[in-house]
């Protein structure tokens, strides 16, 4: 009896703690580039809401020739945003047309409140929260 357990082979402690060690660094690398996608994922949310409140003010502009008294409240209805998205940010327009566009979390964001992703007419860019993020971290790489 004594002698089948002598033969078997198993891993020795310095195996097993090489290996702990190489997932722990696979896991420093994977969880940082997994919560860029998280960010880059829940700012996309605001962007879709943002492009259809712009299309809403579009089309009124285009119907009416106006945006006077067209509201951001007006623009949502016409957008048909799902409830979610109109529990976790809200929206404003600036200017009249609307110049800049501009979404604000809420304390119902998963990702906590006060992120902020605006979309400026003119560079037609958005920018902000998981937007401007991953060229700032370029910036430091150089």
């Amino acid at each position: 009896m004594l002698k089948n357990l002598r033969s078997q082979k198993g891993f020795s402690l310095v195996e097993l703690l090489v290996v702990v060690v190489i997932i722990a660094i696979l896991a420093a690398i994977a969880v940082p580039i997994y919560m860029s996608y998280v960010t880059q994922a829940r700012a996309t949310e605001a962007q879709s809401a943002i492009a259809a409140i712009r299309s809403s003010y579009r089309i009124q502009y285009q119907t009416y020739g106006s945006t006077e008294n067209y509201t951001v409240e007006d623009a949502l209805k016409d957008a048909k945003l799902g409830r979610r998205t109109e529990l976790n940010w809200e929206f404003e327009a600036i200017g009249n047309p609307p110049r800049t566009y501009m979404a604000t979390s809420t304390n119902e964001f998963p990702g906590g409140e006060g992120k902020q992703v605006w979309y400026d007419v003119e560079t037609a860019e958005y920018h902000g929260y998981g937007v401007d993020e991953e060229e700032e971290t370029e910036e430091i790489i150089d």
